[in-house]
């Protein structure tokens, strides 16, 4: 999942096309933001052990329709969005992806598509960019078959993911070749990164699993030794250096051996948010595994700059006025924004501690020792992501 930044005007809550005029709202200073993830659907013939998607899946029938996307896509421009990152699940498996493509053209947006890649043609690849498709990021879990179709948990994958990448360029739309590293697939390294050259990308994103959701139940399979992520900074500004002016490498570094946290998606309710295929707006692809947390749906009465302004949940925790100690006394509470609130959830209980990534959280050395554990483990068996071990199904707009 990229991070994306970046703010806009501020619009009304109520019609989302005017300025807004009124003071008062906690989250008045936090424009919307130029970046949009769209998650169409859970669908996904993929099963990879660390999907970002939440363990209880929206089903095909839950999944906003068409008209309701291009209704959103069209509301997303006006208010001031400039990008939209289609993705899943697998986005492919909309049968409407051409028709949101084109959609989102019209109204001039910026579309990148996030994809596992395994269902494309080439024909459907030329169908989206010919309406006006802007980039492409394909997901790969290895730099050969073996590796990577077994993370995967689908056969053929990986071929078919290079022989996509080779149309992306072939069709002159922009690659992102995006790499989620663990202690499984860290030895490939090297070989990932000449991938990422040999295939004419323009980015390589080397994203360490984060550990929420589908990666937290498999998280004594994936968690990489110290050794393993010293040995990757190392690779990893090494092939900064050498590939510079050649290829773009974004770097990930798993939380549980850092440091200080990171301002996760620029900080809650600050610069990113992101619609889920039922038509919840979430801070973070993340957000829904904090329970107690209601989150409003683009179904609503209510725009979604009205959602993003004004909802409780956006609000929660923006800003720093929720903090508690340490958080609320540290030097870095305007920077790190405490860190990420699902990772606080997921390792604490209470998503308003803080984020035990940060040195300062009396449970980051216990979470430090617990991925020395889940490294030594030995364990390399995946609980796989999918829909109750079938296929995935069709929805009426799907």
């Amino acid at each position: 999942m990229t991070e994306l930044t970046g703010t806009s005007p501020q619009v009304d809550s109520n019609d989302g096309l005017a300025v807004l005029e009124r003071r008062g709202s906690v989250a008045e200073t936090y424009g919307i933001p130029l970046a949009v993830l769209l998650e169409l659907t859970h669908r996904c013939p993929l099963q990879c052990p660390y999907c970002s998607n939440p363990l209880e899946l929206d089903r095909a029938g839950q999944e906003l329709t068409t008209a309701e996307w291009k209704k959103v896509l069209s509301e997303l421009a006006e208010i001031g969005v400039l990008q939209i990152h289609f993705s899943g699940g697998e986005p492919t498996a909309r049968k409407d992806l051409v028709e949101l493509v084109q959609h989102a053209n019209d109204v001039g947006l910026y579309t990148n598509l996030i994809t596992s890649a395994v269902l494309l043609t080439r024909e459907r690849l030329k169908e989206l960019a010919d309406a006006g498709l802007s980039h492409v990021q394909i997901s790969f879990q290895g730099n050969e078959p073996v590796v990577a179709d077994r993370v995967g948990g689908y056969k053929g994958g990986h071929a078919k993911k290079i022989e996509v990448a080779r149309w992306t360029r072939e069709l002159d739309l922009p690659l992102t070749v995006n790499a989620v590293m663990h202690r499984q697939n860290l030895h490939q390294l090297p070989e990932i990164i000449q991938m990422a050259v040999d295939l004419d990308a323009d980015r390589l994103e080397v994203a360490n699993v984060q550990y929420y959701g589908w990666a937290l139940k498999n998280r004594a399979s994936l968690m990489p030794t110290y050794a393993q992520l010293e040995e990757t900074d190392r690779l990893v500004e090494d092939a900064r250096e050498r590939l510079k002016g050649t290829l773009t490498i974004d770097y990930v570094v798993p939380d549980y051996y850092a440091l200080r946290p990171k301002k996760c998606m620029g900080g809650w309710g600050r610069q990113f948010f992101n619609i889920s295929p039922s038509g919840k707006v979430l801070p973070c692809h993340a957000a829904e595994s904090i329970t107690g947390l209601d989150f409003m749906s683009v179904r609503s009465n209510n725009s979604i700059a009205w959602i993003w302004q004004n909802s409780e949940a956006f609000n929660r925790y923006r800003g720093t006025g929720w903090m508690k100690e340490p958080c609320k006394s540290c030097d870095f509470r305007e920077i790190d924004f405490g860190g990420c609130r699902c990772q606080a959830f997921a390792l604490t209980g209470d998503a308003g501690n803080t984020d035990p990534a940060c040195t300062l959280s009396p449970l980051h050395e216990s979470i430090f020792k617990q991925a020395e554990r889940d490294a030594a483990s030995g364990q390399d068996r995946f609980l796989y992501r999918n829909f109750a071990g079938g296929t995935p199904e069709s929805g009426d707009d799907a």
